[in-house]
């Protein structure tokens, strides 16, 4: 029996992708202090509250039970759509799974997993210049206007466009973001958590900016610097904007 399906009976693949996440991370567990922060965010940026995917981030929260259902069912009603949980002991992901929710190890097993699954390849004693030259090819270099609906992304490093970001458009990395031109879509460093990764750009209008799942809207912007060279950082728990040069 040949193991190549037939391609009419193939109803769908698996591929691996890197999609833009907003990680709502928890310092409290109490479901009505959740309710009137959102209802306080709700009216300062609807657009955002528009069925936009989210990740519960309970990491920093020392409880090893959560209202999740309501926590849930609070969010839901503000416009935003839990889709997985991350951290948490061992009745919180039982609770997530139960709730139809994915779930993730906190940012730091994570990242000790992935390292432990890559050690057998890796020399005991790896050559400091290897990895500044591992550093220069992961960065990715896009030449051209990047289009209103088109997405592009350096998933290991640093994303570099010579041209413009429209419209409607999106760049990720998941080290800094450099636009040689106007950036008037969506930028999104740092996306697997590094919060040392920055944007830099020619001319900004963004829709929206985000290091490390730390993001500010295009009317969250100081008007003052819209139409002019910034860049962006994530300093003392929120994003800095500045004139760059």
């Amino acid at each position: 029996m040949s193991l190549n399906a037939n391609s009419a009976d193939v109803a769908f693949t698996f591929k691996g992708g890197m999609l833009p996440m907003t990680v709502m991370e928890l310092t409290s567990a109490d479901p009505e202090r959740i309710r009137r922060q959102l209802a306080g965010k709700l009216s300062q940026s609807p657009a955002f509250f528009q069925h936009t995917p989210v990740v519960l981030s309970v990491e920093k929260l020392d409880e090893p039970h959560l209202a999740l259902e309501r926590i849930c069912a609070v969010c839901r009603d503000h416009k935003l759509l839990p889709v997985a949980v991350r951290g948490g002991a061992e009745p919180i992901r039982q609770s997530a799974w139960a709730l139809g929710l994915g779930w993730f190890a906190p940012v730091e097993e994570g990242r000790a997993r992935a390292l432990e699954s890559v050690a057998p390849f890796v020399e005991p004693e790896e050559d400091v210049n290897a990895s500044a030259v591992s550093d220069v090819a992961a960065t990715r270099l896009y030449r051209g206007t990047v289009r209103s609906g088109q997405q592009v992304s350096a998933s290991e490093g640093d994303l570099i466009v010579i041209g413009a970001v429209n419209a409607g458009a999106e760049v990720l990395a998941a080290g800094s973001i450099h636009v040689y031109g106007a950036l008037r879509g969506r930028a999104l460093a740092g996306i697997h958590g590094n919060t040392n990764a920055g944007i830099y750009c020619r001319e900004l209008e963004a829709e929206l900016l985000s290091v490390a799942g730390n993001y500010k809207r295009l009317e969250d912007i100081d008007s003052q610097l819209l139409g002019r060279a910034a860049e962006v950082h994530f300093i003392k728990e929120q994003l800095d904007i500045k004139p760059l040069g």
